[in-house]
């Protein structure tokens, strides 16, 4: 695997590029950084050129703010500039699912095909006033007092009894997290609406979802591939929001035929 950085403007956007084959992109959750795609990436270098990122304010990429077109953008420019034998696909997990997909709404020609797992077009009001309760919280107590809320968005209550290594480790990894990173991005959720703009998305979409995902909840992903004009929808029994990490090979049966159509 060779790290990478790429310098936009005067900000760094830094990824892991493994394995050969068609392309295709890793774009993170908020909650839970690159090393979320570790597992689902032991399998995808067997077919394809891995590229991971760090997204912006994440290790070794520089904060660009948090506005998700700003982000969108920056990591456009990113993709370009590495200048890829063909389109790559692009696949995101929650936040950087929304940024995937926003990625591709302004970059139409970018990308070949997305997958996009455990994400959406809005928030519900309660969805909305979680982002902003955790994003208060942390302001005035520190990542520490919303890391048991933050693991409970990630994974169902019965999977973190089952793996208390896994989560620990999450949530070491979730309090490491840049706080204008975290803040800015639940201000950007909070405020999201991009259904009017999904009808620009015409590549073939395949959105995922786990069944007890709760900071994303399946009625997302149902409304999104409603919109999305050329999509397939597949809910994942007993998984929550961080599908490929949870049970990656699951995850890898599920996307399989979809990221190696020629």
């Amino acid at each position: 695997m060779a790290n990478k950085t790429i310098t936009i403007g005067n900000n760094k956007l830094s990824l892991d590029i493994s394995g050969s084959g068609a392309p295709i992109v890793l774009f993170h959750s908020l909650l839970a950084d690159s090393s979320s795609f570790a597992p689902l990436s032991e399998e995808l270098v067997k077919t394809h050129q891995v590229i991971s990122l760090n997204l912006p304010g994440f290790e070794g990429s520089d904060f660009v703010g948090g506005d998700l077109n700003t982000i969108a953008d920056h990591i456009a420019q990113g993709i370009q500039a590495l200048e890829l034998s063909e389109k790559p696909i692009f696949l995101g997990n929650g936040y950087g699912g929304f940024i995937a997909l926003i990625t591709s709404i302004r970059h139409p020609q970018l990308a070949s095909r997305l997958v996009l797992a455990d994400c959406g077009a809005m928030f519900s009001e309660p969805g909305r006033a979680a982002f902003k309760g955790m994003s208060a919280a942390a302001k005035e107590k520190g990542l520490e007092a919303i890391a048991d809320v933050a693991m409970r968005r990630l994974f169902a209550p019965e999977f973190q009894e089952q793996n208390p290594a896994l989560v620990a480790e999450r949530k070491k990894r979730f309090l490491a997290l840049n706080t204008d990173t975290f803040h800015g991005a639940c201000a950007a959720l909070a405020g999201l609406d991009i259904r009017d703009q999904l009808s620009k998305v015409t590549q073939p979409v395949l959105v995922l979802v786990g069944e007890l995902d709760e900071a994303t909840p399946s009625a997302m992903s149902v409304e999104l591939h409603a919109g999305l004009p050329n999509a397939t929808l597949n809910i994942l029994p007993g998984l929550a929001h961080v599908p490929q990490l949870q049970a990656p090979s699951t995850f890898m049966e599920a996307i399989r035929d979809f990221i190696n159509v020629k």
